[in-house]
């Protein structure tokens, strides 16, 4: 059979915007990042900003290398974000006096105080989703898991799948 069936769709619906996952994660996180951006505003914070600050609040003290690889940030895009947050009085760099290389970042006592305003944060962003909280962990364990496998991905058998279409 040449045509599409009730349970295939065509190959012309494979390339409908609203049939990509991409786009739907896209459309997800812009849509996050707006109820972030309100929940934020009272902290003084950017969505990229409060990220590093959950990093530094968990881990303490770390390297920018530690950070960007936590959050999946390159040093380019990570360094701006660290100048603003210690222009803000949140966070100290400095660099390693056994590495001059490799600076380091840690909170000072406002960053450190500033956890405590934030704890909220997370509750206000459940509430929005409207989601029950077993609901939100298999949500997130799914999409870990498809970041997972993604990260594995050969780009090379990509090209090779191209190839062959």
């Amino acid at each position: 059979m040449d045509g599409p069936t009730a349970d295939a769709p065509a190959a012309e619906d494979f390339l409908r915007l609203d049939n990509q996952i991409c786009f739907s994660l896209h459309a997800a996180t812009r849509a996050f990042n707006g109820v972030y951006r309100g929940a934020l505003k009272e902290l003084g914070l950017t969505y990229p900003q409060y990220l590093v600050m959950l990093v530094l609040w968990e881990h303490g003290e770390l390297p920018v290398k530690g950070i960007g690889e936590r959050l999946r940030l390159d040093s380019g895009t990570l360094s701006p974000l660290l100048k603003r947050l210690e222009a803000a009085g949140h966070v100290e760099r400095r660099r390693s006096p056994e590495d001059e290389r490799s600076v380091t970042v840690r909170l000072t006592a406002e960053g450190v105080a500033l956890r405590a305003r934030a704890l909220a944060v997370p509750r206000r962003i459940a509430a929005a989703t409207g989601l029950e909280l077993d609901e939100l962990v298999g949500l997130r364990e799914r999409l870990n898991a498809l970041a997972a496998r993604l990260d594995t991905v050969d780009p090379d058998l990509l090209a090779e799948c191209a190839d062959e279409s």
